[in-house]
């Protein structure tokens, strides 16, 4: 079955975040219905192929794929500091042993080791190496498999869609929804 203009506009909309009221709304179904609409558009069986190729040809012009993003909470989710850090002893000339931390140069990391790292500044007392956040990611990843009764968080947004959602919006940012530094 074909889509109406108005339809076409919905999955365009839609895709924007995922939150089919406020895509009724912006493609133009009145407010007062828009909960009612979204919903019935989502249930109509051309619209959801429309949404599926539509998500499907911006996975492909992306490369942002759900096992992509998995790939790369695992690796935030997994990392440990001793992969980008080792202890050493050193000895004075006077038999003295100490330790020192050293930082594992860039360019000997694994690319795995690498996603974790959300930053590398020189510090106060030298170079500081921030790791992203390690439970957010074990957290996202435990979600995405079930491992969490979530039957208290029902009404809460779909993880998984927000991640695509965001994506969609840094690679596809529409003129009118870019933030200034202002």
């Amino acid at each position: 079955m074909k889509l109406t203009a108005k339809q076409k506009l919905f999955v365009k909309e839609y895709l924007i975040d995922l939150n089919a009221t406020q895509a009724a709304i912006r493609a133009g179904y009145s407010s007062k219905t828009a909960n009612e609409q979204g919903a019935r558009l989502l249930a109509n069986v051309s619209i959801q192929a429309a949404i599926q190729a539509a998500m499907s040809k911006r996975e492909q012009r992306t490369e942002i794929t759900a096992d992509r993003v998995l790939r790369e909470l695992a690796a935030v989710g997994f990392a440990q500091a001793v992969d980008v850090v080792r202890v050493v002893s050193r000895e004075t000339n006077n038999g003295h042993v100490y330790q020192t931390v050293e930082i594992i140069e860039t360019d000997q990391l694994p690319a795995d080791t690498k996603i974790a790292i959300a930053a590398i500044k020189e510090g106060k007392h030298g170079i500081e190496v921030k790791m992203h956040d390690k439970l957010k990611a074990l957290e996202m990843l435990g979600r995405h498999l079930g491992l969490f009764d979530d039957s208290a968080n029902k009404d809460k947004p779909d993880p998984q869609a927000q991640i695509t959602a965001l994506a969609d919006l840094i690679n596809n940012p529409a003129p009118e929804r870019v933030l200034s530094d202002d």
